[in-house]
C-alpha cells in the first residue's frame, strides 16, 4: 500500500529507497541478485537505476588460472555492448538489454556473440551495436562506472554491488532468488546492516550454485 511518497511496510510508512545495482552480464550470481531485486521492487517502494562493473577490468593484472583467464578476456563483450547502448539510446535501455542478454547467456547457455545479437534483435536495436563487444571504444565509460562501485565497497569483492541511500554492499549473494515478501525482507536486512557503522562483512560457504527459475 502505497501513499504520501511512501509505502506502508507492516506497521510502519517508509520513504521511496534510491538505489544503484551494479552488474556485469557474465556473472550468474549478479544475475540471481538482479532477479531478486526485481522482486523486490514488487514489495518495497524503491527506484533501482541499473549501472554496469566489470569482472575483466576488476582482475586486471591478476595471476589467474587460464581458464578463467580466458572468461575473462571474452567477458569484455557484452558489458561493452551494454555501456554502447546506453551511450547511443539512454539508460532506459541498460535494464532491458541486461535482461535479453542474461536470459541468453545464463538460461539458454548461449556463447557470448550469439546472446548479444539476439539481445539486440530482440530489443530492436541495431546490429552493429555489437561491434562494441571488440572495441575499447566505450572502456573509459566503462572503467569509470565500474569505479564508482569499487569506490564504494572495495576491490577485495566482485558483481552485484548494491547502494542504497549512500550506502553500498557487495551482494547478497543467493540462490535461488527470494520472491514475494521474502525477497523484501531479505532486502529489509540488507540495508539494516549496510546503514550499521563499523559493519564489513556476514558470511559462509556455498553449497551449491545458481538456480535459475525457468519462469524468469
Amino acid at each position: 500500500m502505497s501513499g504520501g511518497g511512501g509505502r506502508m511496510t507492516g506497521m510502519t510508512t517508509t520513504a521511496r529507497a534510491a538505489a544503484e545495482f551494479w552488474f556485469d552480464p557474465l556473472c550468474p550470481w549478479a544475475w540471481m541478485t538482479s532477479r531478486w531485486m526485481g522482486e523486490v521492487q514488487e514489495v518495497r517502494d524503491v527506484h533501482v537505476t541499473w549501472s554496469v562493473m566489470s569482472l575483466a577490468v576488476l582482475n586486471e593484472g591478476r595471476d589467474l588460472p587460464e581458464e578463467y583467464a580466458a572468461l575473462m578476456e571474452q567477458g569484455w563483450g557484452p558489458v561493452r555492448v551494454v555501456v554502447a547502448a546506453r551511450r547511443e539510446h539512454g539508460d532506459d535501455i541498460v535494464k532491458p538489454l541486461y535482461d535479453a542478454l542474461g536470459t541468453r547467456i545464463h538460461h539458454e547457455q548461449q556463447e557470448y556473440p550469439a546472446a548479444i545479437a539476439g539481445a539486440l534483435e530482440e530489443l530492436g536495436l541495431p546490429a552493429e551495436l555489437a561491434d562494441a563487444a571488440t572495441s575499447d571504444t566505450y572502456d573509459e565509460e566503462l572503467r569509470a562506472s565500474h569505479q564508482r562501485a569499487i569506490d564504494l565497497v572495495g576491490d577485495d569483492v566482485g558483481t552485484p554491488v548494491v547502494a542504497v541511500d549512500g550506502v553500498a554492499f557487495f551482494g547478497p549473494v543467493v540462490t535461488p532468488a527470494p520472491k514475494g515478501e521474502a525477497a523484501g525482507l531479505l532486502w529489509d536486512g540488507c540495508v539494516l546492516v549496510a546503514r550499521t557503522p563499523g559493519f564489513y562483512e556476514l558470511k559462509r560457504s556455498r553449497t551449491q550454485g545458481p538456480i535459475f527459475d525457468t519462469e524468469d
